[in-house]
C-alpha cells in the first residue's frame, strides 16, 4: 500500500514563506512525476507545480517566480519552497505522485490528505 503524508502548512503573513514537504511511504518501485495542487473554498482543484523524475519542472503562472519545487529520489520527497505568498495563495495544498508499487507494475496517481496555508495579516 502505497500513502503519501504532507506537512508544513500554517498561518503566515501577506510576504512571507512557508515550506510544504511530502513524503512517499510504502511498497514503492519507482516515482515517476509528483507534484502540487491546491483548493481554495467554493473553488476547484488547481494544478500548482509538477517536477519529474529527472527533475524538470512546470509551474502555474500564478505562482511562477514565486514557488520553487524540488524532489529528493533518495527518500521519495517532494518539497514546494513558497515565498511572497499572497492572501490569494490560501488553501488546502495537495500532493500528488505517479507510483509504480511492487504490487501494481502499472503506475497509478497517489494523493495527499491535504496541508493548509493561510495567508492573513
Amino acid at each position: 500500500q502505497v500513502q503519501l503524508v504532507e506537512s508544513g502548512g500554517g498561518l503566515v503573513q501577506p510576504g512571507g514563506s512557508l515550506r510544504l514537504s511530502c513524503a512517499a511511504s510504502g511498497s514503492i518501485f519507482s516515482i515517476a512525476s509528483m507534484g502540487w495542487y491546491r483548493q481554495a473554498p467554493g473553488k476547484g482543484r488547481e494544478w500548482v507545480a509538477t517536477i519529474t523524475s529527472s527533475r524538470g519542472t512546470n509551474y502555474a503562472d500564478s505562482v511562477k517566480g514565486r514557488f520553487t519545487i524540488s524532489r529528493d529520489n533518495a527518500e521519495n520527497t517532494v518539497h514546494l519552497q513558497m515565498n511572497s505568498l499572497k492572501p490569494e495563495d490560501t488553501a488546502a495544498y495537495y500532493c500528488n505522485a505517479q507510483i509504480s508499487s511492487y504490487t501494481t507494475v502499472a503506475y497509478n496517481t497517489y494523493w495527499g490528505q491535504g496541508t493548509q496555508v493561510t495567508v492573513s495579516s
